[in-house]
């Protein structure tokens, strides 16, 4: 018997039999998460007790915090930064609180960047994201017992000097069980608990001028942090055809090569770790993405899909490499993150791992409005029928995806 084989053997037997129960003692349930943020925060939940809940903190620019399936366990799907919310402390650079479902705006770098100032290097030291979309709270403008809208004015100047005065306006919104199965494209039988919202985010230029291609544009960015494990592993499905008409498959180029051990394009399928262990950044082309991102966490038995809209024909992303760009408007529409230390002895900002989708480059006259919806779907429950809706939306099995990066 080959080690490999062993290896591999044991794998399993820790994701589908030991790991669970592991998982849930050491990982706060939904009620928990609620209850450490309100001691702190205003959080508005969505939906009702014992069901699918969402939690969302307007503090925290309206983000989604966490949710649950709900049931007896309600176990909590986001990752949140407890350490930072409970030392009521704001950090430079970045204040990684968490969020399932958080609103970012784009580029992050380049000469059009709004996440450093003209003239500064493209390093960590010198990166800051903007308060609007880091550190300040956004007000509640509407609210049902299934969505909470919010409404924020607000501009911004990027590296090359431009100003852009702007609109945000955020709704989130629980998906009751038939509008989530027709939003995912798939059954979901009864055998299978599920919690699925979107956010719906719009982008309304409120100034004089148009924003262009020589001035640079902005993006909306819709960012979701997860709890990493050691058997959680992303899969992101690619269209296939050759390099020269489609262009690479992968960007993996944003912190650093990744790995081949901890990265795989095959069969139409990208899979990557999510295991909160190393830092690096994946990317996919609008060419390349076909409107579907995922991740398996084998720990917990998790399914998380995310979709979201990519408008057809050759519409323009925003490019967020951190360097003076050649081609500024051929960036990713779907990325994936995960965290690590940025050098060997310091901390990880996490870690976490994040499931990420961009809008096009909002080409806006005065006046004029984008808008994107990134939707998220958490599955739980019944392995058979877990594994029939892998292979129904990603043409792989669980156990595949489990062992491709083993």
């Amino acid at each position: 018997m080959s080690h490999t084989f062993v290896r591999r053997a044991l794998l399993s037997l820790f994701a589908g039999v030991l790991l669970p129960g592991a998982a849930r003692a050491a990982q706060p349930g939904f009620d928990d998460d609620v209850a450490f943020l309100r001691q702190r925060l205003e959080v508005v939940v969505l939906g009702s007790a014992e069901g699918p809940r969402v939690a969302v903190v307007p503090a925290w620019q309206g983000r989604v915090v966490t949710s649950t399936v709900g049931g007896p366990e309600a176990p909590s799907y986001g990752w949140i930064n407890r350490e930072l919310a409970a030392s009521g402390k704001l950090l430079p650079h970045m204040n990684a609180f968490g969020g399932e479902d958080r609103f970012w705006l784009g580029p992050e770098g380049g000469q059009f960047s709004i996440f450093f100032k003209q003239g500064d290097p493209f390093d960590l030291p010198h990166w800051q994201t903007p308060a609007l979309i880091d550190s300040e709270a956004w007000a509640v403008a509407e609210r049902t017992p299934l969505q909470v809208a919010f409404r924020c004015d607000s501009h911004l100047v990027n590296y090359s000097g431009t100003r852009f005065d702007f609109r945000i306006e955020r709704t989130v919104r629980l998906l009751e069980r038939d509008a989530a199965a027709k939003s995912l494209g798939a059954a979901l039988p009864a055998g299978l608990r599920v919690v699925a919202f979107e956010s719906q985010n719009v982008l309304v230029n409120t100034g004089k001028a148009a924003w262009t291609k020589s001035g640079g544009m902005l993006s909306i960015w819709i960012l979701g942090m997860f709890q990493p494990t050691p058997a959680t592993t992303v899969v992101i499905p690619y269209r296939q055809g050759p390099d020269a008409e489609l262009g690479a498959v992968v960007n993996d180029a944003y912190f650093g090569k990744v790995p081949a051990d901890r990265l795989l394009a095959k069969d139409g399928l990208i899979y990557f770790k999510g295991d909160g262990e190393r830092r690096g950044k994946i990317g996919l082309s609008p060419k390349r993405a076909k409107g579907l991102a995922a991740s398996y966490d084998a720990a917990r038995g998790v399914l998380t899909f995310v979709r979201y809209d990519q408008p057809g024909g050759a519409a323009d992303y925003v490019n967020s490499m951190w360097e003076l760009q050649k081609e500024p408007f051929r960036g990713d529409v779907v990325n994936s993150y995960n965290d690590g230390p940025p050098a060997p002895g310091q901390k990880p900002l996490g870690p976490f791992y994040e499931l990420e989708t961009s809008s096009p480059a909002a080409a806006l006259a005065p006046g004029a409005s984008l808008s994107h919806v990134h939707r998220t779907f958490h599955v739980q429950g019944d392995r058979a029928e877990l594994d029939a809706l892998a292979k129904q939306l990603l043409g792989v099995t669980l156990q595949a995806i489990a062992g491709s990066l083993r």
